[in-house]
C-alpha cells in the first residue's frame, strides 16, 4: 500500500508490542523479529497496523479498545471470509493467524499479508489516464461478479449469514437505526420506510455480499488497472449480490459524501463507463442476462446510505461536533433520501 499514510501508533490504540511479537513467533510460520509497528491512517472502525520485520511486512487488524456492541467489530468474521476466499478468484490477502485471546494485546485481532498496491478514494480518479480509469472500473465490475459467483458451500460459508429474507432484514435494521438517530422530520425517509418493504424483488440466489464494496476498499496493482486485493470485509454476509452492485452504482446518481460523484461528470472524456456499461460488464461476468427492477437496488442503497449518514450526524451532535460539520452531514442524509424518493416517483 505504497500511497497509504502511516503514523506512529495513536495513544488510544497502543498495545504490548513485545507480547504480539512473541505470539507471532509461535503462531506464524517464518515470522522473525525485531518488530516495528505503525498505524494506517483511516481504519477507524477496526484499527489497522503495519507490522514490519527485516524480512517481511504484515498487516494487523484489531477490534478497537473499550466496550463493544455484540454485532460490531467482528474481526473474526473478516478473517473467516477472506480465508475462505483465498482458494477462489477473488483477490484477497493471505491470512496468517486469528487471535481470539484478548490477553495477548487486549482485543481480538488477525494478521494478514501486506499486499503491495495503490489505494484510490476519489471516484473520478483525477491522477489517471482515461484508459486506466476505464480499466479500473471494468475490473471493479469483474471482481464483484467473481465474488458473487463463488459457491458458498464449497468454501464452507453456508452458515455465514441467515438464509432468505435478506432485504426484509436489512430494511428493518436500517429503519430502526434511522429512527434511533432521527433528529428532524425528513419526509422522504418516512415515505421510503413505507415503500421499500412492499416492493422487494424476488431474490434469485444467495451469495457472499461484501457490504461495502467500493473503489476505496480495493487495492490496485502498482502499475496496471487491476485489483490485487479487496479489503474491509466487516459488513460481509450472505445475501443478494445486487445489493453490492446497487451500492456501487448509486454514485452515478449523485455526489459521494463529500466528493464529486459520477452523476455530473463527463464520463466519456474521463474514460469511465456509463452506468449501463458498468452493469452490463457485471452481468457478463456474473452470467446474468438482465436485471429486473434495477431501480429498487439503487433506491434501497440510497435509503441505507441515508440511514448510515444520519447515524454519523447524530453521533456528531451528541459529541458536540462543530455545528457546521454536523449540518453538512444532516443535509447529506436529507438529499440522499430525497433523491431516492424522486426515483420512486419516476417509476409511476
Amino acid at each position: 500500500m505504497s500511497n497509504v499514510a502511516l503514523t506512529p501508533v495513536r495513544k488510544a490504540h497502543r498495545f504490548d508490542e513485545a507480547a504480539l511479537a512473541s505470539y507471532l513467533s509461535a503462531n506464524v510460520a517464518g515470522f522473525e523479529g525485531p518488530l516495528t509497528v505503525r498505524q494506517f491512517e483511516g481504519g477507524q472502525s477496526n484499527p489497522t497496523f503495519q507490522l514490519a520485520t527485516p524480512g517481511r511486512r504484515y498487516v494487523l487488524r484489531k477490534q478497537p479498545p473499550g466496550e463493544l456492541l455484540p454485532s460490531a467489530h467482528q474481526v473474526d468474521r473478516e478473517f473467516r471470509v477472506m480465508k475462505a476466499l483465498e482458494s477462489t478468484g477473488v483477490p484477497v490477502p493471505a491470512m496468517f493467524c486469528l487471535c481470539n485471546d484478548t490477553d495477548v494485546i487486549g482485543t481480538k485481532f488477525y494478521v494478514m499479508e501486506m499486499v503491495d498496491g495503490r489505494l484510490f478514494t476519489e471516484t473520478l480518479l483525477p491522477e489517471l489516464s482515461p484508459a486506466e480509469r476505464r480499466g479500473i472500473y471494468l475490473d471493479l465490475a469483474r471482481v464483484l461478479a467473481t465474488l458473487h459467483n463463488v459457491d458458498v458451500a464449497s468454501v464452507g460459508l453456508t452458515d455465514f449469514g441467515r438464509p432468505g429474507n435478506y432485504y426484509e432484514r436489512q430494511i428493518s435494521r436500517w429503519t430502526k437505526q434511522y429512527l434511533a438517530s432521527k433528529t428532524e422530520e425528513i419526509d422522504a425517509m418516512e415515505k421510503l420506510m413505507a415503500w421499500l418493504p412492499d416492493n422487494i424483488p424476488e431474490q434469485k440466489k444467495t451469495v457472499i455480499v461484501h457490504g461495502d464494496y467500493r473503489l476505496g476498499n480495493t487495492l490496485m496493482h502498482p502499475a496496471e488497472p487491476k485489483i490485487v486485493a479487496v479489503l474491509d470485509w466487516e459488513l460481509s454476509t450472505l445475501g443478494d449480490g445486487l445489493a453490492d452492485l446497487g451500492y456501487l452504482c448509486q454514485d452515478y446518481h449523485g455526489d459521494s459524501y463529500f466528493s464529486p460523484g459520477l452523476a455530473s461528470a463527463d464520463l466519456d472524456a474521463l474514460g469511465i463507463p456509463t452506468e449501463d456499461e458498468f452493469v452490463a460488464e457485471y452481468c457478463r461476468h456474473a452470467g446474468i442476462d438482465r436485471i429486473e427492477n434495477w431501480p429498487f437496488y439503487l433506491i434501497y442503497n440510497m435509503f441505507r446510505s441515508a440511514a448510515i449518514i444520519q447515524g454519523v450526524y447524530k453521533r456528531g451532535l451528541d459529541g458536540n461536533a462543530s455545528s457546521e460539520t454536523a449540518k453538512l452531514m444532516g443535509d447529506v442524509a436529507r438529499i440522499r433520501s430525497e433523491r431516492a424518493w424522486g426515483m420512486v416517483e419516476s417509476l409511476t
